[in-house]
Order: structure tokens, then sequence, then C-alpha cells
């Protein structure tokens, strides 16, 4: 009978850190794409030159993970006149990054044991 209990607690423990290390990765996860985000609408707002690779790097990655509602070009604020690109990118980014923070924040505390 006690080796029913410390197996469970081996197998607890495992199933502890596993669960730490997932919630961690979640994190991790939408930290960094909260930072794309964040970078990507900075260098639009700094008119960077789009021909440089790092830039254009950041900002293809911005593209591909503001999910279509944080679109820059048909996002939720849309934008006319002068400066419209930028507005567009730093509120639709700005509030994506901010929407990738509080969703990565609840899924790390629901997944952390």
């Amino acid at each position: 009978m006690g080796t029913d209990v410390a197996e469970r607690r081996r197998g607890g423990g495992a199933g502890v850190a596993v669960r730490a290390r997932l919630a961690q990765v979640i994190w991790l996860v939408a930290v960094v794409c909260a930072l794309f985000l964040a970078t990507g609408a900075l260098l639009i707002a700094l008119d960077a030159n789009q021909d440089n690779a790092l830039v254009s790097f950041v900002l293809d990655a911005a593209d591909a993970i503001d999910l279509g509602v944080f679109s820059r070009d048909n996002g939720i604020f849309t934008f006319e006149g002068a400066d419209a690109a930028t507005k567009s990118a730093l509120a639709n980014w700005g509030l994506g990054a901010v929407a990738y923070l509080v969703v990565g924040r609840i899924l790390e505390r629901i997944v952390r044991p």
C-alpha cells in the first residue's frame, strides 16, 4: 500500500513538472508574439527602411501573427488621411500585443498546476 502512494507521488510530480513547463512555453510564446507586434508598430511609426532584412523580417512576422482581427491594413481600427498606415499599425498591432499578453497570461494560469 505504501508503494502505491509513492508511485502516485512520483507520477504526479512528473505531471506537475510537465504542466509547469507547458505554462512557461505558453507565456513565452505570448510574450514573443506581443514583442513582434509592438516592435513592428514601432518600426512603422519610425518609418524604418522596409528594404532592410531585419525590418522586413519583423514586419512579416507581425503580419503573420496579427490574427486578421488586428491587421494593420484591415483591422479593428481603420484610419484615413495623413499617416493612416502609422495610426492603423499603432492601434491594431498595439491592441493585438495587449491581447496576446492577456490571453497568454490567462492560459498560463489555467495550465500551471
